[in-house]
């Protein structure tokens, strides 16, 4: 008799790892109805991830968004899935366990029937919650584990994960092999060894294309005993989403398989919808690399959904790192140098901090943790000269328990710094909120919404909430769009006082000439910089001298998302500024120097 295996459409992953946005509501009602008619599918991934954070980002309320799409499904006999991130919830930083603990509640009465958790770091005690929280609400709870290559993630590895994950209560093992970097006949190993210990354990693969691993990853699984495969469809497929169902559907059906018929006219309505979408507007967001695969992950293993983001790191970090090098008498790098160069010095500090599976949010820190390394060897400074506080909370294990073991320079650098590890529960470090969400939804008169679901939202993605509610986010997003159809990166929305790139060269290369013991401020994104806020018609920069400690606000950045802070990571006086408000800067890029 063949061997069952079904397939899970994982419709919003598609979206998340081709751009910046997903569909509006009005456009997955319009869909929902022809991927039932499809009749391949046994799951859709739905929600979850940042998909519910980017509609806030153009002024859609995503619980509506979410119960109404959901709802077709569920009537359909579809199971739908949701992604969430552990100790991070739907976010990219830890979420109190009140909240969490709500997330679960709020997605059952919306209509979610699996929640896919996995923890960036495989630690099984920032998954322990989700799982509780998961079968309290009586919800289908897949963990999931972070998939990636190294010497010490090993069947055994994980198989000792697993033991504790179905300790735990998991109904479901999820293998997410978020940047394709998973070698195939390990991954069929694991999924044996998985299906011999607890044979009643559902086993789903998750594959990006990314390297171009995943094809014979799927054939490997399917051959050791998964249920489950995603699969994306096109025109959303391949590149750095997924294989399309089609391929997938071919050749596990010749390898002997039983899977589902593929109703065609049905596939080429979704697709024909699906690229309607990206015609509409989603395509403005959507980078073209991410469309392409490259074996260049296979070394690096970062994930392929980052590629968009890197190279926009990449070009912001471009002219300053070759104006360093200039400066110092060597060689200036190409593009593609440097891209290899980043590439090359991710496999270098990867093992030195800890080998955390690069995954969100811990691929973005072991990655900037390189770009600021190339950064500051240009100018002649060691490796580690900056790193952000969310790194240094990974390092010192207050996001969780790292896989590998910290290098001797790291261990040093952090007690120079007077840092401490952290060995306990990391939950403990973020206490409940609900209780402020709620004063703050009383005092402004807000509903809590059916299930509370708008108290979520609030505790979840409170930023962007505040923006949704007061409209500003609508308004940013119309013009941002606008913005991005006359091929402009970002709308600026205050008036421009900038420099011109070559006098902000000159003056970065005489600060550091007069004064090379001159620490940068960077940007942590990309925007417009603001030295006041609120912004105001006369808003200048700090005075020279302004002092700053450890840790102290000097600016913010306006990026998609909000405002994000730059803190000063040394104590010291602003000593010159480089960009004026409203100067336009990239990820990577000198606002100021503090000495």
């Amino acid at each position: 008799m063949k061997r069952k295996i079904e397939f899970c459409l994982v419709y919003r992953d598609m979206w998340q790892s081709s751009g910046k946005y997903v569909p509006r509501v009005d456009q997955l009602v319009r869909i929902a109805p022809v991927i039932i008619e499809m009749g391949c599918f046994s799951r859709v991934e739905t929600n979850g991830g940042a998909s519910e954070q980017v509609n806030l980002l153009y002024g859609e309320n995503p619980n509506t968004s979410v119960r109404t799409w959901l709802k077709p499904f569920n009537e359909a006999g579809i199971k739908t899935m949701m992604l969430e991130r552990a100790l991070n919830g739907l976010r990219m930083y830890p979420v109190p366990a009140d909240v969490r603990r709500l997330m679960c509640r709020v997605k059952k009465s919306q209509g979610v029937d699996v929640v896919r958790t996995f923890c960036g770091l495989n630690d099984p005690v920032n998954l322990e919650l989700s799982i509780k929280y998961a079968k309290e609400y009586e919800l289908i709870s897949q963990a999931a584990l972070s998939i990636t290559y190294s010497p010490i993630h090993t069947v055994e590895y994980y198989m000792e994960l697993v033991n504790k994950l179905v300790e735990f209560g998991a109904d479901e093992i999820g293998l997410k092999d978020m940047a394709g970097v998973g070698r195939p006949a390990l991954l069929g190993k694991l999924v044996k060894a998985i299906k011999e210990r607890y044979p009643h354990i559902l086993v789903q693969y998750h594959g990006h294309s990314g390297p171009g691993f995943s094809v014979a990853s799927m054939l490997e699984v399917a051959y050791a005993g998964a249920d489950i495969i995603d699969v994306a469809m096109e025109p959303l497929a391949w590149g750095m989403s997924h294989p399309d169902v089609i391929t997938i559907q071919t050749m596990l059906k010749d390898a002997g398989f039983d899977v589902p018929e593929i109703n065609m006219n049905a596939y080429m309505q979704a697709r024909t919808l699906t690229q309607e979408f990206v015609d509409d507007f989603l395509g403005y967001f959507i980078d073209p690399k991410n469309k392409q695969s490259t074996s260049l992950l296979v070394g690096c293993g970062l994930p392929g959904g980052m590629m968009g983001s890197m190279m926009a790191d990449l070009k912001g970090a471009h002219k300053g790192i070759n104006m360093f090098l200039r400066n110092g008498g060597k060689k200036e790098l190409s593009e593609d140098e440097l891209m290899v160069k980043l590439f090359e010095e991710v496999e270098f500090v990867w093992p030195k901090v800890g080998t955390p599976p690069l995954v969100t949010p811990f691929s973005q820190y072991v990655k900037n943790i390189a770009l600021m390394n190339i950064m500051q060897m240009a100018q002649g400074k060691p490796r580690y000269s900056q790193m952000d506080q969310n790194t240094w909370d990974m390092i010192l294990g207050k996001t969780g328990k790292l896989p590998g073991s910290l290098a001797p320079e790291i261990i040093d650098l952090a007690k120079e710094k007077n840092y401490e590890f952290f060995t306990g529960v990391p939950q403990e470090n973020y206490p409940d909120e609900l209780d402020k969400y709620r004063k703050e939804m009383d005092e402004n008169g807000w509903e809590y919404g059916q299930d509370d679901e708008e108290l979520f939202e609030l505790a979840m993605h409170d930023r962007q909430y505040r923006d949704y509610k007061s409209g500003i986010a609508k308004k940013n997003f119309e013009k941002e769009l606008e913005s991005a159809k006359q091929k402009s990166n970002i709308q600026v929305i205050i008036k421009e006082i900038k420099l011109p790139e070559v006098v902000k060269e000159e003056l970065i290369a005489k600060v550091l000439e007069n004064n090379p013991n001159a620490k940068q401020v960077i940007a942590p994104v990309s925007g417009i910089v603001l030295w006041e806020l609120p912004v105001g018609e006369h808003s200048m920069p700090k005075p020279i001298g302004t002092s700053y400690k450890e840790g102290d606000l000097i600016c913010w950045v306006s990026a998609f998302f909000g405002h994000e802070e730059v803190k000063s990571l040394f104590n010291g006086k602003l000593c010159s500024v480089v960009c004026q408000q409203g100067d336009k800067v990239k990820k990577g890029d000198i606002i100021a120097f503090v000495e």
